[in-house]
């Protein structure tokens, strides 16, 4: 029995990067085997294990078979025969193709170290095309690695562009897509992912309110599309949360309320997902104007923001406000004082006591009416 280090955990201690999960390849042995060195299964497709000490995943070396379209249509055999050069086969990309041994020699059958260290993201054989799910992770680890030169490598491009044509991508699930579109807004260059799946092919079909940016920077005749996602580039300077993100992407899109909705419900997106997006593109433009408003309709867009009874997501709401700002030049190098003027007026109308309604008469309308005044008032004295 053979154990190796294999993945991910390879690649980025070459890259130097900071390795958090590690995945194991055991070859030569059988499940029966891994149960008596007291391993637990957790597999369901395939034989999977947590170490009983570390509960860092082993896998026994396996080849898959292509059974029906989408992912999940595989026959899956794990047997003491396969060798790890079998195993490897069937990954995505060859810098993910990697193996090491205990004693730290690298395995590699397929280029992936001199791909790596070329910036090519390369599929490690035909068997690429029977997972559609690999065209959302290469265009993810593009996203990672874009800052460092990283590209998508002829031959894998053309490869996925007939996977869209024979239509693969039309079997993923909304949940799955959605899983992927997350994760990729959270890496460091997240536009580059929409670069890979416009160039597939897969755009079209996966975010069509995304690739409408895309044909209409190829109208206008521009050679570049770095201009294309500038409140999406903006935020990825700001914050490193994935709803942050994905409101700036909204707000790049220009889209409506009403195909917001219908996109996330495509998508299967979360309410905290839609309900950010929303916000943003239906009040940015009030915040920049702050100056401009009076306090009474400063005080509605804090209701319809839902500031007092969720101040963190009045936080989220201004950092994609800041990035909107940022992208379309309504700040003066970077600073937004609008996001304080708004913070303070909400700070206004929270300290107002309410205590001091109890005790006066009023019914529950009237009271609500009284706080709604007291609330403006404070408002206006800080405006």
């Amino acid at each position: 029995m053979d154990i190796y280090l294999v993945g991910g955990a390879v690649r980025d201690k070459r890259l130097g990067l900071p390795v958090s999960e590690r995945d194991w390849v055991v070859v030569g042995t059988t499940p029966e085997e891994m149960l008596k060195q007291g391993y637990t299964p957790v597999g369901k497709d395939f034989p999977v294990f947590l170490h009983p000490e570390t509960k860092d995943e082993y896998a026994l070396a396996r080849t898959e078979c292509k059974t029906s379209p989408g992912y999940t249509g595989f026959d899956t055999c794990a047997d003491p025969d396969i060798t790890l050069e079998q195993d490897l086969l069937r990954r995505d990309l060859t810098i993910n193709a990697m193996a090491e041994t205990p004693e730290g020699e690298l395995i590699d059958p397929y280029g992936g170290l001199d791909d790596l260290e070329n910036g090519v993201l390369r599929h490690v054989s035909p068997a690429f095309s029977e997972d559609p799910v690999r065209i959302l992770r290469v265009a993810r680890l593009a996203a990672r690695f874009a800052h460092w030169g990283f590209h998508v490598a002829h031959e894998t491009n053309a490869l996925m562009r007939h996977m869209v044509g024979a239509g693969e991508v039309d079997h993923l699930v909304p949940e799955r897509v959605w899983a992927e579109l997350v994760k990729a807004l959270a890496e460091k260059t997240p536009a580059r992912f929409f670069d890979v799946l416009y160039g597939c092919g897969a755009l079209a079909k996966l975010f069509p309110e995304v690739e409408a940016l895309y044909i209409a920077a190829d109208r206008s005749g521009h050679d570049s599309k770095d201009d294309i996602f500038p409140v999406l580039q903006a935020a990825a300077r700001l914050s490193d949360d994935p709803a942050v993100r994905c409101a700036a992407l909204i707000c790049d899109t220009c889209i409506d309320t009403w195909t917001l909705d219908q996109l996330c419900e495509r998508l299967r997106a979360p309410n905290a997902y839609r309900e950010l997006a929303s916000q943003a593109i239906s009040h940015r433009d009030q915040v920049h104007a702050i100056t401009e408003l009076s306090a009474s309709v400063v005080l509605d867009l804090l209701g319809a923001l839902d500031a007092f009874r969720r101040p963190r997501r009045l936080e989220d709401f201004l950092q994609v406000c800041r990035a909107d700002a940022s992208a379309h030049q309504h700040n003066h190098e970077g600073r937004y004082p609008q996001a304080e003027l708004l913070r303070q007026a909400f700070a206004a109308a929270r300290s107002v006591d309410t205590g001091t309604l109890t005790g006066t008469g009023l019914s529950g309308p009237e009271i609500g009416q009284k706080l709604r005044t007291l609330r403006i008032n404070a408002i206006e004295q800080l405006l």
